[in-house]
């Protein structure tokens, strides 16, 4: 029952203009269309930061958060470029290439302007800010 009250509080706390977020990365600004749930909420209420996401694999950039946020990780089996996920409770992931995985995530979002993205990605470590 306590799931259940915490889950329809969420959908009444996040007005239709809460459910986005934006990313800049170098001059580059990017909007995420966010998910519903008690991840993201207190997610928003670490904003800003900025941090210094590392490289993995030629896919992901990912960052470990000072803070743990609730984490519901379920199986997602694919990645699709531009989704923002949480992988366990503290590390934030950002995807800019799509795969099969085997992995579990709580899903953040999604951006929407791939090309983009990946163009400003790169290959190395990025500097990236979340308002």
């Amino acid at each position: 029952m306590i799931n259940s009250l915490t889950s329809f509080a969420v959908c009444v706390i996040m007005k239709k203009g809460d459910m986005k977020m934006f990313i800049k990365i170098g001059e580059n600004k990017f909007e995420i269309s966010l998910e519903n749930n008690i991840t993201v909420q207190t997610l928003k209420k670490l904003l800003p930061l900025k941090s210094l996401m590392h490289e993995l694999n030629g896919n992901e950039k990912y960052v470990y958060l000072d803070k743990t946020l609730p984490a519901k990780p379920k199986e997602i089996k694919f990645i699709s470029a531009g989704d923002v996920m949480l992988f366990g409770n503290d590390c934030l992931v950002l995807f800019y290439q799509s795969f099969k995985t085997l992995y579990s995530y709580t899903k953040i979002g999604h951006i929407d302007d791939i090309q983009s993205l990946q163009k400003c990605l790169g290959s190395g470590d990025a500097l990236v800010e979340w308002n």
